[in-house]
This record gives structure tokens, C-alpha cells and sequence, in this order.
């Protein structure tokens, strides 16, 4: 698994869009997909391993994004800073946005800042990450194509004590035009338990990303949540690109999605 990367003056950009013309109907973000932390934060007063545990990011889901998108020519749009700093899939007014606390870890530096210091945080992360979706969603939509919006997390094994057992989960509100079929399609895998508005649903305030991008515009959208010792490493994250791949090709060539009442 990928460790904390170092915090340098030549850091990249705060997010990043990749294959922005792709031909496929599907968008992927990836929210967390980033531990880096910016030079001005230092290490926000944690010890440096702390960086690399699932407080600072969704270890495992970037790979899983990047090869699905690759699979399906899909358009990327991933963050570049963790979200210790500011968690992009969350509305500015959350409690959560800018965690003192994360699970059961104090977070020193995030304690007591003043307006003008969550201004620079959303400035700095949150706003370019919304804007990169909103400009890709746009411009599709105005050249009249198709498009879905799927969000790409990952999830720890135990949260607070208490275990996980699913291995994936399907987060959906109402609309359930693309969940249904990846739920229905993840069930016929042998051996995978499969979460239903598992181990979050919208009531966490999770699916920030797509009620802003994708339910506001009457887009089919999901939210994939992978268990995090399932991608692991490079063979667990091929593994489960190449099955989510598959369905989602699969929806698109079946004209599924479209065909799906809500």
C-alpha cells in the first residue's frame, strides 16, 4: 500500500483531472484520494504514521479509480491533498469538514482555526476539486453527452471498535438507477458480501460529491465503497477494477441505466 508522500514546495496541483475527453458516459471522482499534506501544515501535529492510516485518506481507492477509468476511456477527477486538511465531500456548514477529531484521533492542528484559516482550507482544496466536477459535468452535458457520476472510496476494516464484514458497499439515496445494478450485479460474486447503503448511507453526509454533481442534475450516480484490505495491494486493486469495470461496461451496453425507473 501506498505510504504518506512528502510534503515539497513542487507539490502537484490540488486536484486532478485525468483523460478529460473521455469517450465513456461515466465521470469518476475519487474525494480521498490523496495523504499528501502541504508544506504550511506540517504534519497537523500528528506523528508521521499516523499519515498513512485511513484518517488522512481512502488508502487503495485512487488505483482502483485510476483503472477503471483507464478500462472504460473515463474521465478522472481525483484530490491531490488529504483530507485532513479539508474533506472535499462534505458541505462547508459539516461538523466534519475540518476534523479535530478523525475516528478516535485528536488532530492537533485543525483545533481552534479562525474563519480566515477555513477560508484558505477551502480555498486551497474543497473549491478546485468542485469546480474541476462541475467544469468536466458541464461541458459534457453541453455537447449533449452522456454522463454518470460514481464516487470511489474505500472503507476500514474496523471503525471504533467494530468490525466491517462487507467487503464492498453500495451507497444510494433515492435514486437508484445505477446502485441497483451494481448491487444486483456485485451479489452474483461468489464469497462477496456486499453492503446496501453500507457501511455509510446519505444520512453520514457522504454523498456530498454526488447530491451537489450528479443528483442536481438528474444524473444516475453510486458511490462505491471498498474495504480497504481488499485493495490493498496491486492484485486486490486489479482485482476489483476489473470487476466493477465490467459492470459498469456492462450497464452502458445494455442500455440499462436508461432503460431503469428510479
Amino acid at each position: 500500500m501506498e505510504t504518506a508522500r512528502r510534503a515539497s514546495p513542487a507539490s502537484p496541483e490540488a486536484v486532478r483531472v485525468t483523460n478529460p475527453g473521455g469517450s465513456s458516459p461515466f465521470v469518476l471522482t475519487c474525494d480521498h484520494a490523496s495523504n499528501f499534506l502541504p508544506p504550511e501544515f506540517g504534519t497537523l501535529g500528528l506523528a508521521a504514521e499516523e499519515l498513512s492510516r485511513h484518517i488522512a485518506w481512502d488508502p487503495g481507492a485512487l488505483p482502483v479509480a485510476r483503472h477503471i477509468a483507464e478500462a472504460l476511456d473515463a474521465t478522472l477527477v481525483e484530490t491531490r491533498i488529504s483530507r485532513l486538511v479539508i474533506d472535499c465531500n462534505r458541505p462547508l456548514d459539516a461538523p466534519d469538514l475540518i476534523s479535530a477529531i478523525s475516528e478516535t484521533t485528536a488532530v492537533p492542528g485543525n483545533a481552534g482555526l479562525t474563519e480566515k484559516q477555513r477560508a484558505a482550507r477551502i480555498a486551497l482544496s474543497w473549491q478546485p476539486f468542485h469546480d474541476a466536477v462541475e467544469r468536466i459535468i458541464d461541458n459534457r452535458l453541453a455537447r449533449g453527452l452522456e454522463t454518470r457520476l460514481v464516487s470511489v472510496h474505500s472503507f476500514t476494516p474496523v471503525y471504533k471498535g467494530k468490525s466491517r464484514p462487507w467487503h464492498v458497499g453500495i451507497i444510494h439515496d433515492e435514486d437508484r438507477r445505477l446502485a441497483s445494478l451494481l448491487i444486483a450485479a456485485l451479489q452474483r460474486l461468489a464469497g462477496v458480501n456486499v453492503g446496501i447503503n453500507e457501511p455509510y448511507s446519505p444520512a453520514d453526509r457522504v454523498y456530498f460529491t454526488l447530491e451537489r454533481h450528479a443528483r442536481s442534475r438528474e444524473l444516475p450516480c453510486a458511490m462505491i465503497e471498498i474495504r480497504n484490505d481488499e485493495v490493498s495491494d496491486e492484485a486486490g486493486q486489479r482485482k476489483w477494477a476489473a470487476r466493477l469495470s465490467t459492470i459498469l461496461a456492462s450497464s452502458v451496453l445494455h442500455s440499462e441505466v436508461s432503460n431503469a425507473t428510479a
